[in-house]
């Protein structure tokens, strides 16, 4: 049994679904993100864990008690939204402190408990001031101090850091992780950026059309997606139509030019298969005597910082691949013909 357990959890709306059939176990101390595109219903089901939605069927389970039905502050839940949600009359210290005033906690324990964490998110200097005197990034800071100044025993945060620029989205993000892992509180975090998501999380859960898509660690939903729509959603990825030569073998081929996916195809000859590849695993130089290699045209050069993204076409097929910058990088020409070179292991087969 899991500390967080979603049983078979199901949301209507008149005549909408908006989560059907969920079903996951989270253990304590586990971290873990809901993924998905806007309307997918990843909000929906953290706030059926919270308590704000109740379950058209189905249970929710905490540490072993059913809460399907109990009230929000029945749960010992701490909550951080999307738009901080402070009291712009308190001061950061009264807005930390704030839960822990609701439950008629010793005034010196309540101010011993401030202080704590004030020093855990770094804003000792700043008890005093109000939400309007600190930035948006201190102001979420402090949205966090304050879900988890009650001691929960479960922290749900919805799309904390999507207002934020991306900077401070990086460096917040990181400290969420850092407070999270030191304190081991049991977290569920929902965001639409997949990078958020498989940065921070030990599991991810993708959703799509109020549905669970796949859940796996970070490395497992980027390289062996088992959906179509996870591989497309995770990642950026070139996608190939590709007609079936030898399905024994994977051999395959896409504008005349022949290479090799994964064998014991489940498709005939003459089959169109849309295989997808990630730009990461293509490379410019052989690295192995049995890797594919295809011959291409440079299309456009993008830079994308520490990554420069190439995409070259076939005759009809467009792919993509990235090279790593740096100042020495000798760059291909638009109108260069290259030949790419990628395993394999590299083809994910997304179905026909």
């Amino acid at each position: 049994m899991g500390f967080l357990e979603l049983n078979h959890i199901t949301k209507r709306f008149a005549n909408f679904t908006a989560v059907e059939n969920f079903n996951l176990e989270v253990e304590k101390g586990e971290f873990v993100s809901f993924l998905g595109p806007s309307g997918c219903g990843k909000t929906t089901t953290l706030r059926m864990i919270a308590g704000f939605e109740t379950p058209t069927s189905g249970k929710i389970i905490i540490n072993g008690e059913d809460v399907t039905y109990r009230a929000p502050n029945q749960r010992k839940i701490g909550m951080v939204f999307q738009s901080y949600a402070l009291f712009p009359n308190m001061t950061v210290a009264d807005n930390i402190g704030f839960g822990l005033k609701v439950a008629r906690k010793p005034t010196a324990e309540i101010k011993e408990r401030v202080k704590e964490m004030l020093l855990l998110i770094h804003m000792e200097e700043f008890a005093d001031r109000y939400p309007y005197q600190i930035s948006g990034g201190q102001q979420q800071r402090v949205a966090l101090a304050r879900a988890i100044a009650i001691r929960p025993t479960l922290l749900l945060l919805d799309e904390p850091l999507s207002a934020l620029d991306a900077k401070i989205r990086v460096e917040l993000r990181n400290e969420i992780r850092a407070i999270q892992q030191k304190l081991g509180i049991t977290t569920i975090y929902v965001t639409h950026d997949q990078e958020e998501a498989l940065s921070l999380s030990d599991r991810v859960v993708v959703m799509n059309k109020a549905r669970m898509e796949q859940v796996g660690a970070p490395f497992e939903i980027y390289n062996f997606p088992q959906t179509p729509f996870v591989a497309s959603f995770v990642g950026t990825l070139s996608i190939l139509n590709a007609e079936v030569v030898n399905p024994a073998q994977g051999l395959l081929k896409v504008d005349g030019q022949e290479f090799y996916g994964p064998g014991g195809l489940e498709a005939r000859p003459g089959d169109i298969l849309r295989i997808a590849l990630r730009p990461e695993i293509v490379s410019l130089k052989e690295t192995a005597a049995d890797m594919n290699r295809m011959n291409v045209q440079v299309q456009t050069i993008t830079f994308l910082g520490s990554v420069v993204r190439v995409q070259v076409k076939l005759e009809t097929s467009r792919m993509f691949f990235d090279l790593f910058n740096n100042p020495s990088l000798q760059l291909p020409r638009e109108g260069e013909n290259l030949t790419i070179y990628f395993p394999k292991s590299a083809c994910l087969v997304l179905g026909k």
